[in-house]
């Protein structure tokens, strides 16, 4: 099951990962949130519970009927922001780190049709696996 790529946010370009590395007890896993883009490429540890795999589910829900999202936003860590009517035309994810680095990142993505279907398949593959 490890890794478990729970976020796959990509067009031919950019892209943002959250991969799930491994579990870290029985309640939490560890991950990883990759950012690649022409101009600038990081990432940064962050730690997945049931709560949060939860909270991206209402996500996904949320984006499938039209509003932009908020993931993590109250937890200490990483927030991941999804605004679906961007700037360039396509969506722009944002990825902030308040907590740790200090360092926030917007990037367009051009996503394919079915990409939030694919997402709830996602999150839903790996919360039955638990």
């Amino acid at each position: 099951m490890f890794p478990f790529e729970l976020v796959r946010l990509t067009d031919s370009e950019n892209e943002i990962r959250i991969t799930v590395h491994s579990p870290d007890g029985a309640s939490f896993w560890e991950a990883e949130i990759a950012v690649t883009s022409l101009f600038v490429k990081g990432s940064t540890l962050l730690m997945l519970s049931r709560a949060k795999l939860e909270s991206w589910q209402q996500a996904l829900d949320s984006l499938k009927l039209g509003h932009d999202i908020i993931w993590m936003h109250t937890d200490r860590g990483p927030t991941v922001s999804i605004q679906l009517d961007g700037e360039r035309d396509c969506p722009e994810i944002v990825v902030e780190d308040e907590s740790i680095s200090m360092v926030t990142v917007r990037i367009p993505i051009a996503l394919e049709e079915g990409w939030i279907a694919d997402h709830q398949a996602r999150v839903n593959q790996f919360i039955e696996q638990l």
